[in-house]
């Protein structure tokens, strides 16, 4: 068994996953405006299979995709973290970073925020050489976010192959950083007053 990695921001943290976490991130996955760029809504027990498919990944490996939680209150927001994606894309084999947060925290810098912190784990505690993320082409306020860390679209489009043939959502693009990018941007870090949402 992995020690767990768990990370504090300003505003955040980023740990693991508890059974009190299922009913809003089911909420959250069920919402059509935060599942937007994605094929369809999540039942529940879907939901509840992603929270224990990551569960496990920090029992083995010791990190995931973090719950997200604010730090002042502990209210849960979403997830903020790294995985390895199921399924075989152009950039595999990678490390993905990804986030999803409920809509009442759009729009206050917060994805950046936690974003920033899991690049630092994975550049710095789990000694990444690259990180990438992907999204569907339509969906500039992820690729915002994307910019805000230090990402760079990498202009390699790809069709996604957990997305129908034929779907609207089916084009994504795809970002890159390596560590010496991130290490530079660390001594100039820019961290805007707001973002749009993830």
């Amino acid at each position: 068994m992995a020690a767990a990695i768990e990370l504090e921001t300003p505003r955040l943290r980023l740990r693991r996953w508890r059974d009190s976490d299922r009913a809003p991130f089911a909420a959250m996955n069920a919402d059509p405006e935060v599942m937007e760029f994605f094929p369809a809504l999540q039942s529940r027990a879907t939901s509840d299979a992603s929270i224990d498919a990551w569960q496990a990944q920090f029992e083995t490996q010791g990190w995931s995709n973090w719950a997200a939680e604010l730090a002042a209150s502990g209210e849960f927001i979403g997830f903020v973290g790294l995985s390895v994606p199921r399924r075989t894309l152009p950039c595999s084999p990678c490390v993905e970073i990804g986030w999803r947060l409920a809509r009442p925290f759009w729009g206050r810098g917060l994805a950046s925020e936690g974003a920033r912190a899991a690049l630092g784990a994975g550049f710095e505690r789990l000694g990444l050489a690259e990180i990438v993320s992907f999204t569907a082409l339509a969906n500039r306020r992820s690729r915002a976010v994307m910019e805000r860390i230090g990402m760079r679209d990498a202009h390699q489009d790809f069709e996604h192959p957990g997305v129908p043939e034929g779907h609207a959502l089916r084009q994504h693009c795809l970002y890159r950083l390596d560590r010496r990018t991130f290490d530079a941007a660390m001594q100039n870090p820019r961290l805007p007053p707001d973002e749009s949402p993830p």
